[in-house]
């Protein structure tokens, strides 16, 4: 896969396929080391009554978002996958942009958050997401938690993301320069505005809207998400 282009990903069923066979670029035991991010963001989407969450109420929906990968903005960040594939497991091919560059990068989802924590201050919160890690030709390595959490005594809906990351090997020099001036900013950019879109999504449906979904781009069940 190149890993850089100035089109986008014109047959992601086959890139799908390509990466179907790839492996993490980065051994998950090396990331507390030198020239590793640690990053965690809570932002507030909305308040339930206490108690568990409500039917049809911004939990239910952020979570149906997040599953979607409908909360991420289409000029930093889209994704394509296959929309019948169980989500554990699940291949996505990311598209990033940067001005006139798009970025196409493997990921894979490896793990299904569903439970309900205790919290130090005696709380408890319900949670609910799922988790990527990077393969082989990313720009980056490491995994990316995204949670719909909320508390059950304030009824407070927050998303939360929970990221490890570091630089990946960029062959091209020119490109890795980009990176390494550019990279850790756009990643910061991008945990903000996924997060504030969640957030505007949320309102929307609560306001009568439609749910988006993702696009069908085909063939067969491959989609790209966020929907336009």
């Amino acid at each position: 896969m190149r890993t850089w282009r100035f089109s986008p990903v014109s047959h992601p069923a086959e890139e799908l396929d390509e990466i179907a066979r790839y492996e993490l670029n980065y051994d998950p035991s090396t990331t507390g080391g030198k020239g590793w991010h640690h990053d965690r963001l809570r932002h507030p989407l909305a308040v339930e009554d206490p108690g568990d969450p409500e039917p049809g109420g911004p939990w239910e929906i952020a979570c149906a978002l997040v599953h979607d990968y409908e909360f991420a903005d289409r000029r930093i960040m889209s994704a394509m996958f296959h929309a019948k594939a169980p989500l554990v497991g699940r291949d996505m091919l990311l598209e990033g942009r940067f001005l006139v560059l798009r970025f196409p990068m493997g990921v894979r989802v490896d793990a299904e958050i569903d439970e309900t924590r205790e919290r130090a201050d005696g709380t408890s919160e319900r949670v609910w997401g799922w988790s990527y890690r990077t393969l082989e030709h990313h720009l980056e390595r490491g995994r990316l938690v995204y949670e719909v959490v909320k508390n059950l005594t304030t009824g407070k809906v927050e998303f939360v993301i929970t990221g490890v990351s570091s630089r990946a090997s960029i062959p091209n020099p020119v490109i890795a320069l980009g990176f390494g001036v550019f990279g850790r900013f756009t990643q910061r950019r991008f945990y903000r505005a996924v997060s504030e879109r969640l957030e505007e999504r949320v309102r929307l449906v609560l306001e009568g809207g439609d749910r988006p979904v993702p696009d069908p781009i085909g063939p067969d069940d491959v989609v790209r998400a966020p929907s336009r």
